[in-house]
Parts: C-alpha cells; sequence; structure tokens
C-alpha cells in the first residue's frame, strides 16, 4: 500500500491517504513514528498494527467517554467514530465490543426515549427521531406494540401550552393550533380529539 497524501486534520493530527483512498487519522509524531510520509510504502502488517494498537483502543476510548455523557444508540457511536477520522473497520470492532459488553443497547434505548418523550410528542414524531438516531423501523413498531405513546395527552400539552390556560379559541386559533399540531406529526384523529376534549373541559 502507497501513501499518497498526507493532510492536515485540525491542529496536531493529520488524515493519511492511501492508493485505496482515506484510511485513518494519526498524531502528527506518530506518522514519524510508524514512518508514514507521501509516497513511501504502508506495509499490510504495520497498517494491521496501527488498527489494533493505537486506533481501536483510542476509538474504544473515545466511544466510552461519550457514553458517559449521555446513552446513545451504537449507530449513533459509529457515526461518530467516523467523522473523527477512525476507520470502518475499527468503527465496526467497537460497535461489537460496546454490543458484546451491553454498553449499548438500542431497544433499551429505544424503550426510554418512548417513556421520556410520549407525553409530549407524537408517535409519528418519535418514530422519526429513533430513525435519525439509528434505531431500526421493526425495533420501534415493536415497542410502539409494546406501549402506546399517549398522544392524545401529548397534544393536549402543546394546546394549553399555546393558550396560556384558555379553555376557548377563535376559529382562526382552531385553525393554527391544527396545523402546529399536523407539523409535529400527530393525526387528523388525535388532533380532532385533543381540540374536542379541550372544548368540552
Amino acid at each position: 500500500m502507497r501513501v499518497t497524501k498526507v493532510t492536515p486534520f485540525g491542529k496536531r493530527k493529520s488524515k493519511v491517504f492511501l492508493a485505496e483512498g482515506f484510511a485513518f487519522v494519526l498524531y502528527k509524531e506518530e506518522l514519524c513514528q510508524w514512518g508514514i510520509a507521501e509516497e513511501e510504502e504502508l506495509g499490510d502488517e504495520v497498517f494491521k498494527r496501527i488498527c489494533r494498537e493505537v486506533l481501536f483502543p483510542r476509538a474504544k476510548e473515545k466511544a466510552l467517554s461519550l457514553l458517559e455523557v449521555q446513552a446513545r444508540t451504537c449507530c449513533q457511536i459509529k457515526e461518530r467514530l467516523l467523522r473523527e477520522g477512525y476507520p470502518p473497520a475499527v468503527t465496526e470492532q467497537v460497535a461489537a465490543f460496546l454490543t458484546e459488553y451491553r454498553l449499548t443497547d438500542d431497544l433499551a434505548f429505544a424503550r426510554n426515549f418512548i417513556a421520556a418523550n410520549s407525553r409530549s410528542k407524537s408517535r409519528r414524531q418519535i418514530a422519526w427521531e429513533l430513525i435519525q438516531k439509528g434505531v431500526g423501523k421493526e425495533t420501534i413498531s415493536q415497542l410502539f406494540e409494546e406501549e402506546e405513546p399517549q398522544e392524545e395527552m401529548a397534544a393536549r400539552r402543546y394546546l394549553e401550552k399555546k393558550l396560556g390556560g384558555r379553555k376557548t379559541m377563535s376559529d382562526k386559533e382552531n385553525g393554527k393550533l391544527w396545523a402546529g399540531l399536523a407539523r409535529r406529526g400527530f393525526s387528523a384523529d388525535v388532533i380532532a380529539g385533543a381540540l374536542r376534549g379541550m372544548e368540552e373541559e
């Protein structure tokens, strides 16, 4: 493997490119340590050692520090590591390590996310946000079957906040509130029920 390009990546690091494309990120002093320079050959065994001895431990430490701050899905961890320049193979190794030791659990993450948001967000909005975090649609559907989000209550909370404690609204306000709930993913049946409940109180 031939090193085709070495470019700065922040103040202390550099991106290393091989003929096959982007390879990894190392600190500048590590380039000297491993004899990496443009137009020089990088042996396959050296590449594997860099991944095993340098990049995997570093990526694992980064992943654990991210999880200390807040719970994340396996997909979120992998995306973050890739953005920071770790090779796909290394990010997959880290993901496997986290899964093996149950440090990431997408099912538990999704279940907790639904419980925390079902009183303030629509089912559609919750599903969309979970998909963005890398949770599979089948997992989301399974959890919705276990515990249906309290959509009408969430819609009512939105209405109460917008009306500032009032129970009556003009036709114009009704239209705006309907549109606002629709933009947040609430179905027509849920919106109608929430508005009807407000008027009946």
